[in-house]
């Protein structure tokens, strides 16, 4: 039997920015047209979180069951490692997914949105099968691809929508910038495990693009969002807010440019998380002020 300890491990908490983010700086876009609501935007984080760790504990299931795991740098794998049986791996993804579930349908009967049910269906089923399935997308290339859309674009025009009816184009620039983020975090995570994807046969765009290309792509995607924001700034003068990341910025992808591998890349991804959970509160901040 797991420890909580080793389930909490399983969770990824340090992944958790790029749920929380995309709601911060869509409530900042609903902010910036006087339309923030509290309950709508803390729903809209419950069912964030609970799709993250979901997808989190999904992936956990799904790459120890094909063996792709089997040595990996990094947080500790539940299936994998044998702490905890495959089923139970599985089910605690299932169990994540219909907290979103629940919390989503909370915040289609407070915004009477009902639509929006069919947009949550569709993020439940790209969440299990990014890794999940006979064939998973995640495997084939397309991960960034689900991240950028469900982690960006889906999640940031989401929060505003059901807060202020319309999505502005400000909320637009927020939701690619924070869809190049979420981007980030999980390509400096597939740079790292080049070597063993290559193995298993994963072919994520980190392995596609070779280990040089993708670390410039890693750069890009860090810097491109700070633009971003300055362009918010037309709007919403305060977005310059979000510069304070440049040090961050730089401090992050000088290893990056540098060659650093395995455990040596932890410290970047861990790093990411927060640079993007601070882009969110900086942006989402700069915006409703």
């Amino acid at each position: 039997m797991a420890t909580s300890a080793e389930w909490v491990a399983g969770a990824r908490l340090r992944t958790l920015p790029a749920a929380a983010a995309p709601v911060l700086v869509g409530s900042g876009a609903a902010a910036q047209v006087d339309s923030f609501a509290f309950w709508p935007a803390l729903l809209a984080l419950g069912v964030a979180l609970a799709l993250q760790v979901g997808v989190n504990y999904a992936n956990d299931y799904s790459d120890g069951v094909r063996g792709t795991d089997v040595d990996r740098v990094g947080p500790m794998r539940l299936t994998a490692s044998g702490a905890a049986l495959a089923s139970q791996v599985r089910n605690a993804a299932f169990a994540c997914f219909g907290v979103a579930a629940v919390l989503g349908l909370g915040l289609v009967v407070l915004t009477g949105h009902w639509w929006l049910l069919a947009v949550g269906a569709l993020a439940i089923v790209a969440a299990w099968f990014y890794t999940g399935g006979k064939n998973p997308y995640g495997y084939r290339g397309l991960g960034e691809v689900g991240v950028f859309v469900f982690f960006g674009l889906v999640a940031v025009l989401g929060t505003t929508y059901t807060q202020a009816d319309r999505v502005t184009w400000v909320a637009g620039v927020g939701a690619v910038a924070v869809g190049l983020l979420a981007c980030a975090l999980l390509m400096i995570n597939n740079v790292r495990d080049i070597p063993t994807d290559v193995l298993a046969g994963k072919r994520t765009v980190a392995v596609r693009l070779g280990d040089f290309r993708a670390r410039r792509a890693y750069v890009a995607m860090i810097w491109v969002p700070l633009l971003l924001g300055v362009v918010c700034a037309f709007a919403a003068p305060w977005s310059l807010l979000v510069l304070l990341l440049l040090l961050p910025a730089v401090l992050l992808t000088l290893p990056v440019v540098a060659g650093a591998r395995g455990p040596l890349l932890v410290p970047v991804l861990a790093g990411t998380g927060m640079f993007e959970l601070g882009y969110g509160v900086l942006l989402g901040l700069g915006l409703a002020l």
